[in-house]
């Protein structure tokens, strides 16, 4: 379906970082003025929250040398050398061919990243290690794409290709992530759905993702080749929106307009307006994360990484549980806390939406505090350092098992 002049520079729009941000700050001001059903704003807790995560942050990395908020930190827990055995597996390749494995792990990983549920866990057979959530399906996804679950081709097992994605088998997955009666992952069925739908998506573009051999991984080549000669940046948002042209159509369930999928988007209803979208807020959380997980492979590509601090905070149950846990969102009804909801629900979506612009104050009084520029401190770095961990800390400190202070139906595709 061919959209109008309207409709076009709609989905355009709701694809930018702006977007995000602007959308988000919309609901902040609501919320600072009490005008919110769910939460309202305490920015006196802001001081408490930058120290918080400034201390945080020096456990992790005492000299500061903080990298960057993506599943590559994932692929280092429990400080095995994955990477290192990784790049000596790739030692033969072209620089260009070990981006397009890079990318296709990457890739592949973010899209099976959503959470895990308390439950479930991943014993590591090279290392008799045990690992849950996010590391737990990082360190999975890794073995699964080293051992070439997600190559139909048994002669080049370090690729995600299209059919290898598009013919995947429950089973198969089930077992790559040792899920038993006694070990259950949350929306694996969903997490499987994704895959394959991104296995037939990218058979639709072959500008990003090639004609012989479609692969996730090809869009490392078409964002090097789209460099004008002599040019040796790629902007943070041009990553992002390649993502979200290539992978838009693999969302499940979301809203659209005029067929196209707008994918982690969603309505509030104290955003109505006369125009079409008015009420949408974006959050691409998962894609945001994939762009920050795409750019190192990029950088060994001899590529500068530019406007960094164009894409926002992630939208997540750390992050955003870090907002609420020290006391700058505040629930206007403790009821909140006992409940369960979907992610399309209205108390998640302004919990979201209140949590990127508190991450971009959170990181304005970190560099105040500590003397440095944005340029010096990106906003990927205290993610990184940071917020996500911070989120995480606090949880453990207050709740048994560190479950985030919200509870969210997930269905393996948006957290």
């Amino acid at each position: 379906m061919k959209l109008n002049k309207v409709e076009l520079e709609t989905v355009e729009y709701l694809r930018t970082p702006a977007a995000i941000r602007q959308k988000c700050d919309r609901l902040f001001n609501l919320a600072s003025e009490n005008k919110l059903r769910y939460f309202r704003i305490d920015l006196s807790q802001l001081d408490t929250a930058a120290n918080y995560v400034i201390d945080t942050t020096r456990q992790q990395y005492p000299d500061f040398q903080i990298p960057f908020h993506s599943r590559w930190r994932h692929f280092e827990a429990g400080n095995q050398p994955r990477l290192a055995e990784l790049d000596a597996a790739l030692a033969e390749f072209l620089p260009i061919e070990q981006a397009k494995i890079k990318f296709d792990l990457a890739i592949v990983s973010v899209l099976l990243d959503a959470g895990a549920g308390a439950q479930w866990q991943y014993c590591e057979a090279e290392t008799a290690q045990v690992y849950r959530r996010s590391e737990g399906l990082a360190v999975s996804t890794f073995r699964m794409f080293c051992q070439g679950i997600f190559s139909s081709n048994p002669d080049f097992p370090l690729q995600a290709d299209a059919r290898g994605l598009a013919q995947l088998k429950l089973e198969t997955l089930a077992a790559g992530f040792q899920v038993s009666r006694d070990n259950p992952l949350v929306g694996l069925t969903g997490r499987l759905e994704l895959l394959q739908r991104l296995g037939n998506a990218i058979c639709q573009d072959r500008l990003l993702f090639g004609s012989e051999n479609p692969r996730p991984g090809n869009l490392a080549k078409y964002l090097l080749d789209s460099r004008v000669s002599g040019v040796k940046t790629v902007g943070c948002a041009e990553v992002l929106s390649a993502v979200l042209t290539g992978f838009g159509e693999i969302w499940p369930g979301r809203y659209a307009i005029a067929g196209v999928n707008l994918g982690d988007v969603w309505r509030h209803p104290a955003l109505q307006g006369e125009n079409l979208g008015d009420e949408f807020v974006p959050f691409h959380k998962l894609s945001q994360w994939l762009t920050y997980s795409l750019l190192e492979p990029l950088q060994e590509l001899g590529l500068e990484v530019a406007g960094l601090d164009e894409l926002t905070g992630l939208p997540e149950y750390r992050n955003g549980g870090l907002c609420l846990d020290i006391g700058l969102l505040l629930p206007k009804d403790a009821a909140v806390f006992t409940e369960s909801y979907l992610p399309g629900s209205e108390v998640i979506v302004e919990w979201r939406s209140l949590t990127v612009i508190i991450l971009d104050r959170i990181a304005a009084a970190m560099r105040e505090k500590l003397h440095l520029s944005p340029r010096e401190l990106p906003l990927v770095k205290i993610l990184q350092g940071g917020t996500w961990a911070a989120g995480r800390k606090i949880a453990g400190e207050l709740r048994a098992g560190g479950v985030p202070p919200i509870q969210i139906e997930s269905d393996g595709t948006v957290f």
